[in-house]
């Protein structure tokens, strides 16, 4: 197992690209890895959140790995594959595609529908699905608000360190700032990357390292700079970029996060198709707005290298 794996600085969670009729489109992939390193951006974090992967088959996401794969070794960008499911048995088989694929690192998500009871039992979850994939590192992936699966993250850690042989550490996706920075100092050895973009910059001040994000996809240079600006000592400027960021993500959230995101995408030059349901997209009134409103607070201008 690679123990050297850190998630610093900005890890882009990647979209999933579809047709305009909802199927698969594999070959999008390679723009985006091309896009992701054209901007510096050197890891991605595929088939989350962002990805879509709750409205995936077990099939489409292990081509969705297949394409990445590929554009991982062409474009030089590392990957960390979400493979968590409802079904602890497909996470353990998609880990174990995500290893014969050559990725660097493995996730999931607690499962939803039956939630697990304790944190036991969360961790149980967990290292069955670490399991697919011993010879990588492991990344408990939190986000309560989603999930509905609410346990203190350092409860998770002292059992997962016991049971999780390949366990590496926590996607925290929380705003809560003081648990972050309690479970970041229960243990320096785990890695603890942030999930929330429009706090980053408080996450920052209490000891991040890293962050993954589906905004890093379409705005990487605001929070390179934003970085810049913190490790100087320049809060003006910090403050400034994150206040961008919760502009940009507001804007986009105001019509449908996911859907705008995408179109975002294709002005950009990667074309991702529409979110699946049950995300909706937007109207093209909806559109000429987001677009408008971008221009407005010169997302153009500032986003991108």
């Amino acid at each position: 197992m690679n123990t050297s794996l850190k998630l610093h600085g900005l890890v882009a969670a990647v979209h999933t690209p579809f047709k305009a009729d909802g199927s698969l489109n594999a070959s999008s992939v390679d723009a985006q890895a091309k896009l992701l390193a054209s901007q510096g951006i050197k890891l991605a974090f595929i088939t989350g959140s962002t990805g879509e992967s709750s409205s995936m088959q077990l099939a489409e996401r292990k081509e969705i790995y297949s394409a990445w794969k590929e554009a991982s070794a062409k474009h030089g960008v590392q990957v960390i594959a979400h493979t968590g499911s409802n079904s602890v048995w497909d996470a353990r088989e998609l880990a174990a595609f995500a290893q014969e694929c050559g990725f660097v690192a493995t996730s999931s998500l607690a499962p939803s529908y039956y939630k697990p009871a304790t944190v036991q039992r969360l961790v149980e979850c967990c290292a069955f699905a670490a399991s697919g994939a011993p010879d990588l590192p492991y990344y408990y992936y939190d986000i309560p608000v989603l999930t509905g699966v609410r346990f203190n993250p350092v409860d998770f850690i002292k059992l997962a360190k016991e049971q999780i042989p390949n366990f590496a550490g926590i996607k925290f996706t929380n705003p809560d700032l003081a648990l972050y920075q309690t479970t970041l100092n229960y243990d320096e050895n785990v890695d603890i990357p942030w999930g929330v973009d429009e706090w980053f910059t408080g996450a920052l001040s209490v000891g991040a390292k890293g962050a993954v994000g589906s905004s890093f996809n379409f705005a990487p240079a605001l929070y390179q700079n934003l970085i810049k600006a913190f490790e100087k000592g320049d809060m003006e400027t910090a403050k400034d970029c994150q206040w961008k960021s919760v502009q940009m993500i507001n804007i986009l959230a105001s019509k449908g996060y996911m859907g705008c995101a995408k179109a975002l995408m294709g002005w950009l030059g990667v074309d991702l198709g529409p979110a699946r349901l049950p995300q909706g997209n937007p109207t093209a009134d909806q559109l000429k707005e987001l677009r408008s409103e971008l221009e407005a607070i010169g997302f153009f201008q500032w986003a991108m290298n």
